[in-house]
């Protein structure tokens, strides 16, 4: 681990020990998850040591996670855990009784709203608020109330910009491009919308599906880092969390990666020179959530993105990434692959990514929330990284109350 690299690690856990000590006393729960992400961000600061005693300090911290998981009986039980994994759609225009009463047991850690379940100010802001009274009077974490907002054709919510398409914002300068995301940020998070999965910082090559949709900033890596990380930093400054995607990157498919199983058969050098340089500036400028991509990288890992423990690593081992990680739809994995939604879930949390983005209907999702407790209860995904994704997610959540 180069100097630089350890200087920025040390940098992040001391950012998530100050937020730990800016909680106060009344949220313990909170305090206990935070912690235990600092704690298990320490041995790999630490690593830098040497091997042995870092994998030592990794089982040391391992073991002080599931002390502090049994601490109390107001601990989050297995179901909770997995719950704060899902972020699910809703149908039709208002919450359903069903899925409110999931929200109410803690099994739905957050909402995407797609334009059909908009159809005005009013209407968004009564169901995002009953979404999260059903949340805040069950003593649940506040719910992620996620959509897409890139900007152009690819805007959910209509009165809310930014009204250029992706490829004009590149145009743009940063501070221009940041300007237009605070904006687009503020109209967003007055409807109660707290993440924006956007922006997108995939590098097209020739024949880009993600191109020709003009959804990429530029052909240059980094002016898309240039314009990503703006972009990222305006939704910031409004309090939305702002989602880069497609980690490690989909600007060389020339097929819609959520309709198709696609293979991008770069090389490792290729992608760090190109695709990845986005993601590391961003990440370095303190992102606090990364998208996965469907796509299959060859080169990386015979497995698909989404449930590929290999890319996992890629980021937060290589890039250093310490936030939150989400799926982009399961639901769209699943049928180009000729899997079941209930399958793609439980192997993209075994593969470790926090959040599991469903966008099909309420029932499918509720199917693969049981499929996921089952395998945790069956010991396929570790306690340790559900409470590891639990303190992430939570963290994330305070950061954007």
């Amino acid at each position: 681990m180069n100097a630089t690299m350890l200087l920025h690690r040390l940098k992040s856990v001391l950012r998530r020990l100050k937020s730990v000590l800016r909680h106060p006393k009344e949220h313990p729960r909170l305090r206990r998850v935070i912690l235990a992400s600092v704690l298990l961000s320490l041995p790999v600061v630490l690593g830098a040591a040497g091997e042995e005693q870092a994998a030592g300090r990794a089982q040391a911290a391992a073991n002080r996670v599931a002390e502090l998981a049994a601490g109390s009986a107001q601990d989050p039980t297995l179901r909770e855990l997995v719950g704060q994994r899902f972020v699910v759609a809703m149908q039709g225009t208002s919450p359903s009784p069903a899925l409110l009463a999931r929200i109410q047991r803690g099994e739905v850690g957050g909402i995407i709203l797609f334009g059909g379940n908009i159809e005005s100010r009013a209407q968004l802001a009564r169901s995002v608020a009953a979404m999260q009274q059903a949340a805040r009077t069950s003593g649940r974490p506040p719910l992620l109330i996620a959509t897409d907002q890139e900007g152009g054709k690819i805007r959910r919510v209509p009165w809310a910009g930014p009204a250029l398409a992706t490829s004009d914002l590149g145009r743009l300068s940063p501070a221009h491009i940041q300007r237009e995301a605070r904006a687009a940020g503020l109209r967003l998070r007055s409807a109660g919308i707290n993440v924006d999965l956007a922006p997108v910082a995939d590098v097209p090559a020739a024949g880009s599906f993600m191109a020709l949709e003009r959804r990429t900033f530029a052909s240059d890596a980094r002016r898309v880092a240039a314009a990503a990380t703006a972009f990222a930093r305006g939704l910031e400054s409004a309090r939305v969390a702002p989602a880069l995607k497609h980690f490690p990157g989909i600007g060389r498919a020339i097929r819609n990666t959520d309709r198709t199983a696609v293979a991008l058969p770069a090389t490792l050098a290729e992608l760090t020179r190109t695709d990845l340089l986005p993601f590391r500036k961003a990440i370095a400028a303190g992102a606090p959530i990364v998208m996965i991509s469907n796509a299959t990288y060859p080169a990386l890992d015979a497995k698909p993105a989404p449930w590929s423990p290999r890319i996992q690593a890629l980021l937060r081992s290589t890039l250093g990434f310490e936030g939150v990680t989400i799926t982009d739809s399961l639901d769209g994995a699943a049928a180009s692959r000729g899997r079941t939604i209930e399958s793609v879930s439980s192997l993209a949390a075994q593969a470790g990514i926090d959040l599991l983005l469903l966008t099909g209907t309420e029932a499918s999702s509720g199917g693969a929330y049981e499929s996921v407790v089952r395998a945790a209860e069956r010991g396929k995904i570790p306690v340790a990284g559900l409470q590891r994704s639990y303190a992430r997610i939570t963290a994330l959540k305070e950061a954007v109350g």
